[in-house]
């Protein structure tokens, strides 16, 4: 907080209080229901923040040179937030997976059962490790591209704190057993408001940076940035709308009734992956793989027209998870028909940031960091491949409800998401915290190894598991009954449960070991000649190929 302004200090002081107070009328109207206990949560976290603005209260005014320098300081927040709760969110996973192997992890509290864990672990990795990556990531790519400092001092901290506190609140709302009952689980409806505060402020804040960028050219990554706060803001708005028992009370109940809530959780759910862990990890690579590669992007046309491939069949392919159900049939075809057509502006992307790294094969040989990139736009290739096919009606007559559909999502989340991250991170964290370099080669070497074996070994245990699972629930005898019970199938899936905790595992331990190379990098001593925060390039038309 050392570059905020006394003005701007009192004004984080009054947001303070105001959240805090907000906090202990929750606390007052919740009393002993769930809603009073984040009335508390949100007291302390809001109190713990005002302690390190009050602490810092009358430090130095901030130089002149302030608004001729990037706001590097929040990005560098959001990398360690990111890790931690990778940390957190992976070791639920390995958790819950061992759980399906071994039931007695689940022990005799109710908070410890796999329904309750389960959604800890997918807000933890999404939201938490995804989203604090996309928030320190967006703030790291518009700055450079534009060369304009972002449009706010305390802007910046209002969305990266407020984003954790609503992670805060839906996971220990998981753990109290409080969601709204649905695919992804969403927390209440007034963690829900709070979120819808702080994306509208994320979105103005980018597109405020935007408007006073000093490079004319508005580069790609931000075309793919700025639509998934967009849509992100527009899903989340539509899918939560939901009426409270009482203002006292954490339950709710949807404003949309039957078939149309399965519809709308699934435009929900399935642009989620659209906008949240595919257009703002696009953003990610189409920077940060040109920048590690030392190559300009092999085709910006082509880029642009993936972006828009991508924004518009997006849109319509949620209807696909519902095939087979009371859903019109129409409207699975049309969903069906797109995710097909999605295969064109998604293999754009793919086979864009392999082109790329044309002439640099040898970098991607020697360099780790290069090679997550690397790995994560294949699988990226290979997950919206099985995405298009799955959403076939007769194959998905074999794959849903089955453990390939466990594989397909983790290939994705695993292979793409989280290897596009952490290869961004180590390109990132060494130039924001002016180091020559991480820490340790020989440790990025590991955590690839550990990262891609990993994610094998877990897509090809649920691969088989979920085929298998197809098979036997659908063979039939020759009297016409099932040849198999459901007791069968699942001794039949037994060894591949205990691979996929084995692959998840290897997986965390990966996380691990990143988290120490990036804490060994920031303890380093600085490099005095380093530039402050630029990564190798940061020109617009260096990374623009065309």
């Amino acid at each position: 907080m050392g570059q905020l302004t006394s003005g701007e200090r009192q004004s984080a002081v009054v947001i303070l209080l105001i959240v805090a107070m907000v906090g202990l009328s929750m606390a007052a109207l919740g009393r002993t229901d769930p809603l009073g206990v984040h009335g508390v949560i949100v007291m302390l976290f809001s109190g713990g923040l005002l302690y390190v603005v009050l602490s810092s209260f009358y430090a130095p005014a901030p130089t002149e040179e302030r608004e001729a320098s990037y706001y590097d300081d929040p990005i560098k927040i959001g990398i360690v937030l990111s890790m931690g709760w990778a940390v957190f969110g992976m070791l639920m996973g390995v958790w819950v997976a061992s759980q399906l192997a071994w039931p007695d992890l689940a022990f005799d509290a109710a908070w410890s059962s796999f329904g309750r864990l389960r959604p800890t672990h997918t807000t933890g990795v999404i939201f938490g490790f995804g989203g604090n990556a996309l928030i320190a990531t967006s703030f790291h790519v518009v700055q450079r591209t534009s060369r304009a400092r972002l449009a706010g001092q305390l802007s910046p901290w209002f969305v990266l704190f407020g984003f954790n506190l609503f992670c805060i609140l839906a996971v220990t709302g998981y753990f109290m057993g409080i969601t709204q009952s649905k695919e992804y689980a969403e927390p209440e409806w007034y963690a829900d408001l709070w979120l819808v505060v702080v994306w509208v402020t994320y979105f103005i804040l980018y597109i405020r940076t935007i408007a006073r960028r000093k490079e004319p050219h508005i580069y790609v990554a931000n075309w793919y940035f700025m639509a998934f706060i967009l849509v992100v803001a527009i899903l989340h708005i539509v899918n939560n709308l939901t009426l409270p028992v009482s203002w006292g009370h954490a339950k709710s109940y949807t404003v949309w009734p039957g078939v149309q809530d399965a519809m709308v959780q699934w435009w929900y759910g399935h642009n989620a992956v659209a906008f949240f862990l595919t257009a703002g990890f696009l953003g990610m690579l189409y920077y940060y793989l040109p920048v590690r590669a030392q190559r300009p992007i092999f085709s910006y046309r082509l880029s642009i027209l993936s972006f828009w491939g991508i924004t518009f069949f997006y849109m319509w392919a949620g209807s696909h998870h519902l095939h087979y159900t009371a859903l019109p049939h129409w409207v699975q075809t049309l969903g069906m028909t797109f995710s097909v057509m999605l295969l064109v502006p998604s293999w754009a992307s793919a086979g864009n940031a392999l082109l790329t790294l044309n002439g640099a094969w040898h970098k991607v040989r020697d360099d780790a960091t290069l090679r997550f990139m690397m790995v994560a736009a294949v699988f990226y290739g290979l997950s919206t491949f099985e995405g298009s096919f799955m959403a076939i009606r007769p194959v998905n007559s074999l794959s849903h409800y089955t453990d390939w559909t466990v594989g397909h999502v983790h290939a994705g989340a695993l292979g793409w998401v989280a290897l596009i991250t952490f290869g961004s991170f180590y390109t990132l964290v060494p130039a924001l915290w002016k180091r020559e370099a991480m820490y340790s080669a020989r440790l990025i070497e590991v955590h690839f190894w550990l990262a891609l074996a990993g994610t094998l070994i877990y897509v090809f245990a649920m691969w088989n598991s979920g085929i298998i699972q197809g098979l036997m629930w659908r063979t039939y005898t020759e009297e016409g009954t099932l040849a198999y019970s459901f007791v069968d199938s699942l001794v039949a899936m037994y060894p591949y449960y205990i691979a996929r905790a084995f692959g998840g595992l290897l997986f965390l331990i990966g996380a691990v070991v990143c988290c120490y190379n990036i804490w060994m990098t920031v303890r380093a001593k600085p490099v005095t000649s380093s530039r402050s925060g630029d990564v190798p390039v940061v020109s617009v038309a260096s990374v623009a190929g065309e």
